[in-house]
């Protein structure tokens, strides 16, 4: 075999941080190709460099045995690079084929988008790769693991023939995942290169056929996918035992912390997003909720955090009616907020970490009151984050915007946690997170459960549900449609809820 991916000596450095420190991979043809690594170890900005969003300081790259140099992502395509992101990049309002010529649309002399002739190119290069989708659905309407069929598709049809699929089944349900993994074997029996790019180690040992570990911005080991254990992997990566997410014994208590009744929201066209949720967490306990993103979970958060109106139904914090209560006056009253999405809701990237530390909490103390920011007590309570969460940084004067995305994660993390809240709403908190910075996070979580905390956990890993929670509610489309307990459910159970391929009443396929 040849090599499709060459890259030696790759050198970038930041402010402060160097990302990649003399970093070496080579890839071969035809072949998938996993590339693990802790947060901060590199993996980002390499794949990154290779599809040409950024330019190495040192090194040299080479695609099918010749040197290149990218200076945009249109250097990479023209070299059959493609990359799929871990956040989809598709217009909702948009058709499976519009989505996918976009920006590479075959036109007439006169500018007339020859759409036949771009749907039977569609079809040839699904037909060629055992892809199928039907050009004509809108995406809006389409599952999750459609969504991400219609994003590989749209990089083949540009003619690449490499793939980066950047965490591509952190959002999947199990057997979405199952799925994938077909398609990415069905790629690379089409002659297709994969760079599979994934934090959970039993999916890299299933799909993979080479591995490539990265630690500290270093190239630490590269091998055959051949008698390799998940315990390897981990020890390369982080020096430690692969972490596990079990909470041990219950620490539930009979004090009632959140409770809701009768929830109903309704998007801008009057039509419920939510329906009748019924739900109670009390201290000590966590209730997680599984669930395909997009069917009402988001909303859902978005009403106890204040940031959506409630249509019908109360929210009650300790026995007191917060429903009609501003985001600040619900933050002061005790709520901790992990977001989603921590670039659009979770900090200021331009802002210095000590800034971004007080963010939601900065009229309590040690940040400040109403009236001010107490700018000592700020720093000093960063600082403090910074050692108990691990959260890695020259120093806490640089912005949110040059730390890695896990390390970003944790500085939230440690934001809420420090905060002591009554409640704390954690969505997805391990996303994009190795497994060292798992580890810390479960712990956390642990610790805080078991002194009275009570958390609704929303997250797509479902191991980490099952491990964590004291009872899981399934959500579909807008309502609570199961509640299972993690001690007899498995992950495929839950991914057949989550579909609605099973129901409570009978728990067979419907």
């Amino acid at each position: 075999m040849s090599a499709a991916i060459e890259l030696t000596g790759i050198t970038k450095r930041f402010p402060g941080v160097i990302a990649n420190d003399d970093v070496n991979l080579t890839v071969e043809k035809g072949e998938i190709h996993a590339i693990c690594g802790e947060n901060g170890a590199g993996k980002s900005t390499l794949m990154k460099i290779l599809y040409g969003l950024q330019g190495a300081d040192e090194g040299t790259m080479a695609v099918n045995g010749e040197v290149v140099t990218f200076n945009s992502p249109n250097d990479a395509i023209d070299r059959g690079i493609g990359m799929v992101h871990q956040h989809f990049m598709l217009a909702d309002q948009l058709t499976v084929l519009e989505n996918i010529i976009l920006g590479a649309e075959p036109t007439s002399g006169g500018g007339a988008i020859k759409f036949k002739e771009a749907e039977a190119q569609l079809a040839k290069v699904a037909a060629e790769y055992g892809l199928t989708i039907d050009p004509n659905d809108l995406v809006e309407t389409l599952e999750v693991g459609e969504r991400q069929r219609v994003e590989i598709i749209k990089v083949l049809y540009r003619g690449a023939d490499i793939l980066i699929l950047d965490e591509p089944t952190a959002v999947l349900v199990p057997q979405e995942v199952e799925a994938l993994f077909d398609n990415m074997r069905d790629l690379k029996a089409a002659g297709a290169t994969i760079l599979f790019i994934d934090h959970k180690l039993d999916e890299v040992l299933e799909i993979s056929d080479s591995i490539t570990v990265l630690r500290h911005g270093k190239t630490v080991a590269t091998m055959r996918n051949d008698g390799v254990t998940a315990h390897d992997l981990a020890e390369l990566m982080v020096g430690s035992e692969l972490p596990t997410p079990e909470t041990g014994e219950s620490t539930v208590t009979d004090t009632v912390a959140l409770s809701i009744q009768n929830l109903t929201v309704v998007d801008e066209d009057a039509r419920p997003v939510l329906e009748g949720i019924d739900l109670s967490i009390r201290k000590g306990e966590i209730l997680g909720i599984a669930g395909v993103e997009g069917n009402g979970q988001g909303e859902l958060v978005d009403a106890i955090i204040g940031t959506a109106a409630v249509s019908a139904g109360t929210i009650g914090l300790l026995g007191n009616d917060i429903t009609k209560l501003s985001v600040r006056k619900r933050r002061e009253a005790g709520i901790g907020y992990v977001p989603e999405d921590r670039h659009r809701e979770g900090l200021l990237l331009d802002a210095p970490l000590w800034e971004n530390a007080a963010l939601g909490h900065q009229t309590q103390a040690p940040y400040g009151s109403r009236w001010f920011i107490d700018r000592k007590g700020t720093r000093r309570q960063t600082a403090e984050i910074k050692e108990q969460f691990d959260v890695r940084t020259p120093n806490i004067d640089v912005s949110a915007h040059a730390l890695s995305g896990g390390n970003q994660q944790k500085l939230i993390i440690g934001r809420e946690l420090t905060s002591n809240p009554s409640l704390l709403i954690a969505a997805h908190p391990t996303r994009g997170i190795d497994v060292g910075a798992q580890a810390a996070v479960w712990e956390q979580i642990r610790d805080a459960r078991a002194n009275g905390l009570a958390t609704l956990l929303i997250s797509a890993d479902l191991d980490e549900l099952i491990g964590l929670s004291d009872t899981i509610l399934v959500m579909l489309r807008g309502r609570l449609v199961a509640q299972v307990s993690p001690d007899d459910v498995t992950p495929r159970d839950l991914g057949a809820y989550m579909t609605g391929a099973a129901t409570q009443d009978d728990g067979q396929a419907a």
